[in-house]
């Protein structure tokens, strides 16, 4: 037992070294990339709680994942990004209500609709990347 222990602990830590070490080399793309990822993972792991009838644990994912979405509200250029920053920082406060909302009520739909949403966010981040790898940036 204390081997399995240990050695829990131990892939713990590397996961979170690992994630350390992908967070400091990322560039700002793969960053955003990261956060819109990790929304998703949160949404999905609080839908498998409510699912389990975990409610703490469902409670805690959908808090992580508003705490992601702030971090990409902050992330937001409006200096640059104008019309697009301002629609997305709207999209991402839409999306805080939902969760909120879906916690308190415990709706497995609120979830699945903000999941939409982001993978279809994440989407034309993909395609930012892909059209700036093709235009040789």
């Amino acid at each position: 037992m204390d081997m399995v222990m240990n050695t829990s602990h131990a892939l713990a830590q590397y996961k979170q070294v690992n994630v350390q070490t992908s967070v400091m080399d990322a560039s700002p793309h793969k960053l955003i990339t990261l956060l819109i990822d990790g929304f998703i993972e949160r949404v999905t792991q609080a839908k498998a709680a409510l699912n389990a009838q975990k409610i703490e644990a469902k409670g805690e994912r959908i808090s992580k994942a508003i705490q992601i979405l702030s971090g990409l509200r902050g992330a937001l250029d409006f200096e640059k990004g104008g019309e697009l920053a301002s629609n997305l920082d709207g999209l991402y406060d839409y999306m805080a209500r939902r969760l909120f909302t879906a916690n308190a009520n415990n709706d497995l739909d609120m979830l699945d609709e903000v999941i939409g949403l982001m993978r279809t966010v994440k989407e034309g981040w993909d395609g930012i990347k892909e059209q700036s790898a093709g235009q040789g940036a």
